[in-house]
């Protein structure tokens, strides 16, 4: 074998960060022998700190380069970087929408490329998406498909790109610890709900961005309440969600009722099964929520309190709705713009028992942003891991019963910071 196909066949890399408490090296490991490579460790400082970063060197070898490439695919993934620097490749696209063949797709970590000896971070980072450059200005931004245009320069192949994994904070352990996000149903409601309180009042006192993604089921299990009075205290800065939410808060505020269910008594109304498309016409009649709320027919609800508060909101649409209300997009590209636009800068988002709008939100938002996701299904929790979100926190509850809870936490706190 020449000298030449030997350098083909290993590759060095170094990693730096939390190595070992965030298992970040671990996962190297891992991920070269599952793929059946081998690996010598060059060189490996521990940090001797708290917040000192240890750093590691290691040779990986591969039988071939095909192997080689596939096993540099993961460990930059990973968070290794490659010693011998290379600028990210680009390549220009010919036709809108349609990216080229080897088009590097988008972890919601943190990402970096490699561009004239300095590293560039990617701009609104979310998962699955191409990275476009500006060759000009040597900016790098996460793009959708369907906003790549022709002539854009988007990143192929894995070289001059380096991702920074998640780590274990350095503060200590809490609700929102590196690992925290296995979701089990015997996990202590009280604890959590305590935890999630107290980041609640940090990041308001911060100015920070709180955003709830809701489902009907907040309606339909009596938590209207709750979140109307979170809302009205300062804690929500958006909410996204579907047509259903909108239609059952205000069908509650003129009817008290939930799919013509009584919300306090927990039975059927006579002629219950109208009352949603009431809410549906009576919002037709006005036009949209801020006209029905200004003209005083509804004087409570979530999206009541919305208004009261210039809090903004999105809803999107979908095939099975009733109406849409005036309110609902339609238009799904549309929606799915306006949903970034209220999720940029978030600081953490609660998800109320909606899968398909939480896999969604998940999808847009960097592994940074804080999320915790109320189901009763546990399923639910976990399929919103499963597609990325793994920073997540699963609290498999109802939320009729969890807001309460939460909403009781955060008064007792901010009654004892007084």
């Amino acid at each position: 074998m020449t000298k030449h196909n030997l350098k083909r066949l290993t590759r060095e890399i170094e990693v730096k960060g939390h190595l070992i408490d965030s298992m970040i090296l671990t996962k190297i490991f891992d991920r070269v022998m599952d793929l059946k490579g081998d690996f010598v460790v060059k060189d490996f400082r521990i940090g001797r700190g708290k917040k000192d970063h240890s750093y590691a060197k290691l040779a990986i070898t591969g039988r071939n380069k095909s192997h080689l490439d596939k096993m540099l695919q993961e460990i930059y993934r990973a968070g290794g970087v490659a010693v011998e620097l290379q600028n990210v490749e680009c390549v220009k696209v010919k036709k809108d929408f349609v990216l080229p063949d080897n088009f590097y797709s988008t972890t919601n970590n943190p990402t970096f490329v490699y561009s004239n000896k300095k590293w560039i971070k990617v701009k609104n980072q979310m998962m699955d998406k191409a990275i476009v450059i500006d060759v000009k200005k040597q900016t790098a931004t996460c793009r959708m498909l369907r906003n790549v245009q022709k002539d854009d320069y988007v990143v192929v192949g894995e070289d001059g790109i380096k991702i920074i994994p998640p780590e274990r904070p350095r503060e200590g352990l809490d609700a929102f610890q590196f690992m925290s996000s296995h979701t089990s149903t015997e996990k202590p409601i009280q604890s959590l709900s305590l935890k999630i309180a107290k980041d609640l009042i940090s990041i308001r006192n911060k100015n920070g961005k709180i955003i709830v993604v809701g489902g009907p089921a907040i309606v339909h299990t009596g938590a209207v309440g709750p979140l109307s009075e979170l809302i009205k205290l300062g804690f929500v800065q958006g909410l996204l969600a579907g047509n259903a939410l909108l239609i059952h808060d205000v069908e509650n505020s003129l009817l008290h009722t939930s799919l013509g269910v009584d919300i306090e008594k927990g039975s059927f109304t006579s002629m219950g099964h109208r009352n949603h498309i009431i809410a549906v016409n009576e919002l037709f009649k006005a036009g949209s929520v801020k006209k029905i709320v200004n003209s005083g027919k509804i004087k409570s609800g979530i999206f009541y309190e919305c208004i009261k508060n210039n809090i903004p909101f999105v809803l999107a649409g979908s095939i099975r709705d009733d109406g849409p209300a005036p309110d609902v997009i339609i238009d799904v590209v549309e929606a799915q713009k306006k949903y970034q636009t209220i999720l940029a800068n978030a600081d953490l988002v609660i998800m109320l028992s909606t899968m398909l709008h939480s896999i969604a939100v998940g999808n847009m938002i960097p592994s940074t942003v804080k999320v915790v996701a109320i189901d009763i299904n546990p399923s639910a929790v976990t399929k919103l891991l499963d597609r990325g979100t793994g920073q997540a926190i699963g609290v498999v509850s109802d939320v009729g019963s969890f807001l309460p809870i939460l909403l009781q936490n955060v008064k007792r706190l901010q009654q004892s910071l007084k």
